[in-house]
């Protein structure tokens, strides 16, 4: 069975201070570590367990920035070389050394980057992103559609590669932020704007999430997705076929976030991303 797993552990530390995010510049103790550590390894040697059973691509979507830990960086390697993982895709700010990666499969290992314009610079951010072409790693580009970000978007923009897919993050907690000329802007810094600039009606539509898709946290927890509070089960209690239904309606009037969406089936989004949804990076045009 192909299975898309997303996994959030209790890791809740970042490197960064982005004004935006809850979770800037947060701390986790040693305590704190040594759980989250031991919750990843566990997991990872959960899915090790699955080779046989089924094929799977997974998430992780850490509250904080994951890759300046070891265990972190020691699981991606890990989960590129299992032959039943197709891809494994984690969200991070770039702040670390990439190098690391020469020892990950590259086919099947992809990174979703975010530039966060008050913790470093474009030459700083651009020159990672130069290091992954040399390694053959995919990756997506970020940012925070904030309207004081736009001329640095576009500036951004102009130092990738000409290859590299920005998705503007479009800022939806004020439903004022922008005007026709701001939409109009991140329109073309990003094609796809219109798509992430809006909440998704989702109430009773068919979802993959709890179906073929599932949300892990470190205990094993198993959601539809992270934005559905309802456990399925725990995929260290039961067999994980069991707790996967035949189809899944939403049971959220909307859906305004790119990790929830990407599973509604009207969407269509395959045909947008082709077979690197995950990643979020868009066919080329």
């Amino acid at each position: 069975m192909n299975i898309d797993i997303t996994y959030r552990g209790p890791l809740a530390s970042c490197d960064y201070a982005c004004g935006y995010c809850p979770f800037a510049k947060q701390h986790d103790d040693a305590g704190a570590r040594a759980i989250d550590k031991d919750a990843l390894e566990r997991f990872v040697n959960w899915v090790g367990e699955r080779q046989d059973v089924d094929n799977m691509q997974i998430l992780i979507t850490p509250w904080g920035e994951a890759l300046v830990r070891k265990w972190y960086r020691a699981a991606m390697v890990r989960l590129s070389h299992m032959p039943h993982v197709s891809k494994v895709v984690i969200q991070t700010n770039l702040s670390c050394p990439v190098t690391w990666l020469a020892e990950a499969e590259a086919k099947s290992v992809a990174l979703w980057t975010t530039f966060h314009p008050t913790e470093t610079t474009i030459e700083k951010f651009v020159s990672k992103t130069s290091e992954l072409d040399v390694l053959g790693v995919a990756y997506s580009v970020g940012i925070v559609g904030k309207n004081e970000n736009q001329a640095i978007a576009a500036q951004l923009k102009g130092a990738l590669n000409s290859d590299t897919y920005l998705w503007v993050n479009a800022y939806k907690d004020d439903p004022l932020h922008y005007t026709k000329g701001d939409i109009e802007y991140y329109r073309k810094v990003d094609p796809l704007f219109d798509l992430n600039n809006q909440y998704h009606p989702s109430l009773g539509k068919e979802c993959r999430a709890g179906s073929t898709a599932i949300s892990v946290d470190g205990e094993g927890n198993a959601k539809p997705c992270h934005f559905v509070g309802k456990l399925l089960g725990n995929i260290y209690e039961q067999e994980l076929h069991s707790i996967l239904r035949s189809t899944y309606l939403c049971p959220n009037n909307r859906c305004g976030c790119y990790i929830g969406y990407r599973h509604l089936k009207e969407l269509s989004l395959n045909e947008v991303y082709g077979e690197k949804v995950l990643e979020r990076i868009k066919i080329a045009s």
